[in-house]
């Protein structure tokens, strides 16, 4: 890896911050000058891109940092490209994309012994085998990721990782479980002091609390984390409170709030290319259609969430669809 430039280190200080918008206007400011291409810097825009949703501005950053790091022999800048290629796949619903590129990024990480890649890398396989309804599989990636980050003292990565088992908990029906990881994943996140961490921990959190009917808790984490995504320009982040306020109007019986609410949080997925977020906001709209007699228009949202849940492979999802009530 080069020298860093004052540019290199004024994005990194940003994206450390969780200021990813600015990361991204620092970036533009300089996009015509010369130290603004070089891979490291492109890679740095190219993940604050990724963070707040832009994903295909962000892919070509990513592959042009890819061939400037091809081209210098650079295998740890290589791999950490590689990484984010499969990220910003997962993010589109290109899982079998994902899959290869996490798998590549992870063969470096290994010849190069870089101990927390290896955690990332099985923590984003982890999450490629969880949403084809691999769930051991998935849960042993987890672990081993998770191991991993703590024997590093990786405070984000542990916190994602606990995060992640509270949603394969969740949707195994194991809410004790699911509720417990959240906490970890919240414990470790505080310590992280990151604000988009912040407000995905707690957006997971909230969403088993929903299920546990603990209200009053699940309103005040969105509440938190609406505000934390805000405060990083985190735009994914915020789609996915609003998916879980819906999700908590649904569990209150107020099917006018959750449809108003789910509908907001799918133009939102719709205009980030998220393809997961926009066909879970979707199925649960259906589910307040048909509540509401609205049967056609329900009918419509429950094919564009089966369309979504197909598009990524998302077993579990489809599975969940297929049992709710027409």
């Amino acid at each position: 890896m080069t020298e860093p430039t004052p540019l290199h280190q004024t994005l990194r200080s940003l994206l450390q911050a969780g200021r990813f918008r600015d990361a991204i206007a620092a970036f533009r400011e300089a996009a015509d000058q010369p130290v603004a291409r070089t891979p490291e810097v492109l890679l740095l825009a190219a993940t604050a891109s990724t963070r707040v949703g832009q994903l295909a501005a962000a892919r070509r950053l990513t592959f042009e940092a890819l061939d400037g790091f091809r081209a210098r022999a650079d295998d740890d800048g290589l791999m950490r490209a590689l990484n984010l290629l499969g990220a910003q796949a997962f993010e589109r619903g290109q899982l079998a994309d994902a899959a290869v590129r996490f798998r590549d990024a992870q063969r470096v990480a290994r010849r190069l012994d870089d101990l927390l890649m290896v955690a990332r890398t099985a923590n984003n396989l982890a999450s490629v085998a969880h949403l084809r309804g691999q769930v051991e599989e998935a849960r042993v990636l987890y672990r081993e990721a998770l191991l991993a980050y703590q024997r590093i003292g990786n405070r984000r990565g542990t916190a994602e990782t606990y995060h992640n088992l509270g949603l394969v908990a969740r949707e195994d029906g194991d809410l004790p479980g699911s509720f417990a990881a959240t906490e970890q994943a919240v414990r470790h996140a505080v310590e992280s002091e990151e604000s988009d961490l912040m407000a995905l921990v707690l957006t997971g959190r909230a969403e088993t609390a929903v299920a546990l009917d603990e209200g009053a808790l699940a309103t005040e984490g969105l509440a938190r984390a609406a505000a934390l995504a805000r405060e990083a320009g985190d735009e994914a982040g915020a789609a996915e409170v609003e998916r879980v306020r819906a999700l908590a109007w649904w569990r209150a019986g107020e099917i006018e709030k959750t449809l108003a609410t789910a509908e907001g949080a799918r133009r939102s997925a719709d205009r980030l290319g998220s393809t997961l977020l926009r066909g879970e906001c979707a199925a649960l709209a259906a589910k307040a259609l048909t509540a509401l007699g609205r049967s056609g228009e329900a009918a419509a949202r429950r094919e564009e969430a089966r369309a979504q849940f197909a598009a990524v492979g998302a077993q579990w999802h489809l599975e969940q669809l297929a049992r709710d009530p027409a």
